[in-house]
Parts: structure tokens; sequence; C-alpha cells
């Protein structure tokens, strides 16, 4: 299942009116390890400042965390696993994707799986369309399906896609102390 990104950004004109400022598709995109995570919007800090558009995210690379006190929202795929990609493979290009969003120090942990790590933020994830399994250090959650909502604190964890096809999930992420 392919989904297309239309990422709508309100705001004010001169006149206090509400008004579209931004209609198009996603900020920016990385494509590593069929993550297919796309950055949405970025908020630096909270509360927000809603009088002046500010795409942050147009402005910074891509990374895993939100900045400190800020809140990031985005949406990622998670591949269907493939049986036929060795484990020595499955690590490397794992390690690389996690290293393309400055994240390979987010790794603490990954003798469960090589998509496990540990972020300093509360992600708030909703499970879109497919189906995929949370993997944590001493337990996991089977079989989440659409409309699932998953609120991630800090844990190690990894998300493994059992099913038939790519699983899409949206996910706002706000920064919080690290556990």
């Amino acid at each position: 299942m392919s989904h297309t990104l239309r990422r709508i950004v309100t705001g004010h004109n001169d006149a206090g009116q509400s008004i579209i400022e931004i209609d198009g598709g996603p900020a920016t995109e990385i494509s590593a390890n069929g993550s297919g995570l796309h950055e949405i919007w970025l908020t630096q800090s909270v509360p927000a400042d809603n009088t002046v558009l500010v795409d942050k995210i147009k402005e910074a690379d891509p990374t895993l965390c939100p900045p400190d006190g800020a809140v990031k929202v985005r949406w990622f795929t998670v591949p269907v696993e493939n049986p036929d990609v060795s484990d020595e493979d499955k690590e490397a290009a794992t390690a690389f994707a996690f290293e393309s969003v400055g994240a390979a120090h987010c790794r603490v942990d990954t003798r469960l799986n090589p998509g496990m790590h540990k972020t300093a933020s509360v992600d708030y994830i909703i499970l879109i369309s497919g189906k995929v399994d949370l993997l944590l250090d001493a337990g996991e959650a089977k079989g989440l399906k659409p409309g699932d909502v998953v609120i991630q604190r800090g844990t190690n964890h990894a998300w493994v896609n059992t099913g038939s096809e790519p699983a899409l999930l949206v996910a706002v992420l706000a920064d919080a102390e690290a556990v």
C-alpha cells in the first residue's frame, strides 16, 4: 500500500484571518533501510509561537530525536521482514539507517533485534495501516493493527513487521529527560 503525504500548514494573514500557508508534500524524507521516514513539522518550543511561520524541518538535517524542548511530527514505514536477509546484513543496514539520522548513540542494546533503540523523548505513535509488533527488552506487544496507539516513554524498543505489506505509522515526539 502506497501513501502520499500532503502537508497543510495554516496561519493568519495581516487581518488576523485564518489562511493556508503551506500546501504540499513532506518537508524532508529519508529512505534508509526501507524506513520511508518523512519529517512533517518541528515546533521549536512549547508553548509555540503561532504568529510567525517558521518551517524548521526544512532548515535542519533529519534527526531521530527532537531538539531540546521541541516537539516533532513524522510518519514512517516499517518494511516487511525479509527472512532471506542475513543477520549480518540486517545489522549493517540498520546501523546505517540510525547513523543517517544522527542516532547511532540510540542503539544501546541490540541483542534482541538490530532495530532496538532508546530515545530521550516521549512518542505518541499511531499505526495507520499494516501490522507490526513492538519489541521491548522484557516483553512485546504482538499484532498491533490500524488504529492502535503506543505511548513510547523512552524505552528500548524495535518495530517488527510480520505482515504482508509495509506498515505506516504517524508519530509525535516530544523532548524528554533521558531514562
